[in-house]
């Protein structure tokens, strides 16, 4: 049997979650696998209080994920976009929307005529659904970009796993295909058509295109409810997230050394000890709410992130509590109004 890009992507969300799942195991005799996965895991602080230092890149590299993310989202969605504008262009009929939404419910004796009518409507909402997700993805990587360029300060000792960096960029070139892998094959296909096309007849096979404006964003306006229910979704784990940012990129400027460690203070920091963590999984909830929820790949590519980033989180704070006891005892005669409890249970883990 051949196998597929949707089957493809599933697989490759599933082998990448279960390595993480195995070393969460409470197994004794998985403590040298666990060990494995944690050295994979291990960047910043938590490498410079290592001894195993090969294998690893400069922690700044982490702009590389979102150059490589905002290039191919970018480019995924121009190519969808001109698909769908071109070969699944909005319909005048009033009723669209509507037929699409019965048809989907099972009343397909309305369309006993136009059957082959109605799986075209099926397909234009697919390919416009995916032109929607690819917007929320551009938005999230595109402030990613300018977060790793203006806000962190990544020290010039910082170092991070070599593993960890081929894990990065293939998340961000495997998730926002996964937002419109339905509809890849086809605009692959559109696009080596329109490609050939121009170099057989030049620019005169361009003199006909014409773009409306008001012609792309109205199938958008009328994708439903619960598209728009997931962006307000994505956009309140979006805003919390890049505040965090903010708040970690603002505590290297008030330390004098770049190996002392800050408590965050405010917004989410004050409830959850990795709130950055927990935006990213209310953003990228947000995308499959806006999906619909029935596209079973972006379901395996909200598990393997909500894995990475809660379990990569518990193992990298203990490694920093177990790395920096000493540092926070200190901290704590300092200051005798916060208990040494209190500061391990708020340590974040930094990117």
């Amino acid at each position: 049997m051949e196998l597929g890009l949707v089957e493809l992507l599933r697989a490759a969300w599933i082998a990448g979650t279960l390595p993480i799942l195995i070393a969460s195991l409470p197994c004794s005799w998985l403590g040298s696998f666990h060990g494995i996965v944690l050295g994979f895991a291990r960047r910043g602080k938590i490498m410079q209080s290592s001894s195993h230092r090969k294998f690893t890149v400069p922690q700044r590299f982490f702009s590389h994920f979102y150059v490589v993310a905002v290039a191919w989202t970018t480019l995924l969605l121009l190519g969808t976009s001109i698909y769908a504008y071109r070969m699944t262009p909005i319909v005048s009929e009033p009723f669209f929307y509507s037929d699409l939404g019965s048809y989907l419910a099972g009343q397909s004796n309305i369309f006993s005529f136009h059957r082959s009518r109605l799986m075209s409507l099926e397909n234009r909402y697919r390919v416009w659904l995916s032109v929607f997700l690819l917007l929320l993805m551009e938005v999230q990587v595109s402030r990613r970009l300018f977060e790793t360029a203006y806000v962190f300060k990544y020290s010039a000792s910082a170092r991070m796993h070599i593993f960890g960096y081929l894990t990065g960029l293939f998340f961000y070139t495997a998730a926002p295909l996964t937002l419109c892998c339905t509809c890849a094959p086809e605009v692959l296909k559109f696009g080596i058509n329109e490609v050939s096309e121009f170099i057989l007849k030049g620019t005169s096979s361009m003199q006909n295109i014409e773009f409306h404006w008001r012609d792309f964003v109205n199938p958008l306006l009328k994708l439903g409810w619960c598209q728009w229910i997931g962006a307000v979704i994505f956009l309140w784990g979006w805003i919390h997230q890049h505040r965090c940012h903010a708040i970690l990129g603002s505590l290297r400027e008030h330390v004098g050394k770049a190996d002392e460690y800050v408590i965050p203070r405010g917004d989410w920091f004050e409830i959850v000890s990795s709130p950055h963590y927990l935006a990213e999984i209310v953003i990228y909830a947000g995308m499959v709410f806006a999906s619909g929820g029935a596209d079973l790949t972006i379901w395996c590519q909200i598990w393997c992130l909500q894995l990475q980033k809660h379990t990569g989180g518990i193992f990298r704070n203990l490694t920093i509590i177990q790395a920096t006891v000493l540092p926070l005892f200190h901290f704590y005669v300092k200051s005798p109004k916060n208990t040494f409890f209190h500061c391990c249970m708020q340590l974040p883990s930094r990117d």
